[in-house]
């Protein structure tokens, strides 16, 4: 009988489908959890001009399966002209520009999902404790604003699967935006409360 059982159970095991037994394969540049990661924006901040975003990032991600993970982004930057001016002659034109600055810094959450090899989409949602500044660089008001993103980009590895480097296009939009001060909302509403093919590049390190 205990010989039966044997050959029974490996008769069995055998003709179970392979998926029921076998462990899935997992890619190399998804099988670390944590990860870190910053926007290679922040070297505009270099580029010394009259709208310099000073914009200074710094990500923590966690992988909670290989194909889904949740990041936590500190965000500060400031910006001298409505951000919905879309590409063409008006951006840039002084004539648009705020008289002073808006001065941003938000904590946010993001989601992003693996679909196929290293193509992804990230949706991500900023809350920002906005400060309006004059000309002068002097405090106005502050306010609010609720950031949306939603990204669509391909993550590439090297160095043995630890350096990251995602390359993406993304589609903003910020359905709150409150308190600003009336020259700043004159300028504001000029525009509308998105954006579209914003070009982004995020590099960072696996652990």
């Amino acid at each position: 009988m205990k010989n039966f059982l044997i050959v029974f159970g490996l008769t069995l095991a055998m003709l179970m489908p392979t998926h029921l037994w076998a462990q899935p394969h997992i890619p190399d540049s998804l099988q670390r959890k944590h990860f870190v990661s910053t926007s290679l924006f922040m070297a505009m901040t270099l580029v010394p001009s009259k709208d310099n975003p000073r914009f200074f990032q710094l990500n923590y991600g966690y992988r909670f399966t290989p194909k889904d993970a949740l990041i936590l982004e500190a965000i500060t930057w400031q910006y001298a002209a409505p951000i919905g001016i879309p590409y063409g002659p008006d951006k840039g034109k002084e004539e648009e520009f705020f008289p002073g600055k808006a001065r941003d810094i938000g904590l946010g959450l993001a989601y992003q999902r693996f679909w196929w090899k290293g193509a992804y989409t990230t949706l991500h949602a900023t809350p920002f404790y906005q400060t309006y500044l004059n000309p002068d660089l002097e405090k106005i008001q502050a306010g609010f604003q609720l950031f949306m993103t939603l990204r669509f980009g391909y993550h590439f590895s090297l160095l043995k699967h630890r350096l990251f480097i995602e390359p993406s296009v993304a589609f903003t939009h910020w359905p709150i935006n409150t308190n600003l001060p009336e020259d700043f909302a004159r300028q504001e509403n000029k525009w509308p409360n998105y954006f579209l093919f914003e070009p982004g590049i995020h590099i960072g390190w696996k652990f």
